[in-house]
This record gives C-alpha cells, structure tokens and sequence, in this order.
C-alpha cells in the first residue's frame, strides 16, 4: 500500500463513496487516491465489514461501489425527504425483475420465453423506476437489447451485491 496504512485508505474510500452522488467505479477510486485497486478492494471490504448493523451501508456491483442508507432504515429516510415510494410493483414487473436479476443479461425474447407472455410494459415499468438498465446488444440477428439489474435493484431490496440474491429452487 504505497503512502497509505490500512485504516487510513479506508477512511479516504469512506470519504469519498460519503460525497459521491452516484456509483464509482473502484479504478476511479483507485486514481483518486493514488493507490493499487487490491487495496482499494481491501479497504472496501473492511468498510463494508465496519458499517454491518449501523444507518449506512457500502453496496457493491461489479465494479461499481456506493454508499447507501440501510434498507431497514428507508421508511424514516423517505419520510424526511418526502420522497416515499410510489406504490408497488405488479407482479409481472416483480416477475420481470426476478428473471433478470437472474439470468442477466437477457433479451426481452428470452425474458418473454420464460414468461410465456409480452413483458414489454413489464421492462418500461421497471427501467423508469430504474431496477433495470440496458447493458448493450447481443451479437447476432435484429441485435436485441440486453437487460441488466442497476444499482437502484440493489438498494430497493436492500442487497450488497448480486451474491445476496437468494439460491433459486431447485
């Protein structure tokens, strides 16, 4: 760790993922603070570690980190802001949702083969809402969009990473 200790590289990547308005991309950190991504990614980890069972928490996806409230804690954090969620998803969209936070990327058509029915407004919902962003084209006939979970995914169901999404059934 050239010029940082440990504790003090954590506090940086804290500091900054605190003022940051949107996700960062962990090699933007990693120029920011003049310091090897492995030792970004340490730092990351231990704060992640640090902030358990407290308001704040680090989230992470791919390689995009962020600092977000506490899902348990977003009633209050809504309030305050005025901001509460408007209303809930239906169960096409959840259904929607749940096949590409599992088989991401996936097409619409492949989305639609699993469903058996047009998921077209199902995918609209969802990208305004921001739970899924297109992730560019498939290679091959017609070019089809690919459809990822984002960030807001994460923090709307309170996950860390898409390694907390539950196993499936067998």
């Amino acid at each position: 760790m050239a010029g940082w200790d440990e504790e003090s590289l954590k506090r940086a990547v804290e500091s900054l993922l605190f003022v940051a308005d949107r996700p960062l991309v962990l090699s933007q950190l990693s120029r920011a603070l003049e310091a090897e991504v492995a030792d970004i990614e340490t730092a990351f980890a231990s704060l992640s570690e640090e902030c358990r069972g407290k308001g704040i928490r680090v989230q992470r996806w791919g390689n995009e980190v962020q600092m977000v409230t506490a899902p348990e804690m977003a009633p209050y954090v809504e309030r305050f802001l005025g901001t509460e969620r408007g209303g809930r998803l239906s169960m096409a969209a959840l259904e929607t949702l749940a096949i590409i936070a599992y088989r991401q990327p996936i097409t619409r058509a492949q989305i639609e083969s699993i469903r058996g029915v047009n998921s077209e407004r199902a995918l609209a919902t969802l990208s305004v809402r921001g739970l899924v962003a297109e992730a560019g084209r498939l290679e091959g006939p017609g070019r089809p969009m690919l459809w990822v979970t984002s960030m807001e995914f994460l923090e709307y169901f309170g996950l860390k990473g898409k390694e907390d999404l539950p196993p499936l059934p067998e």
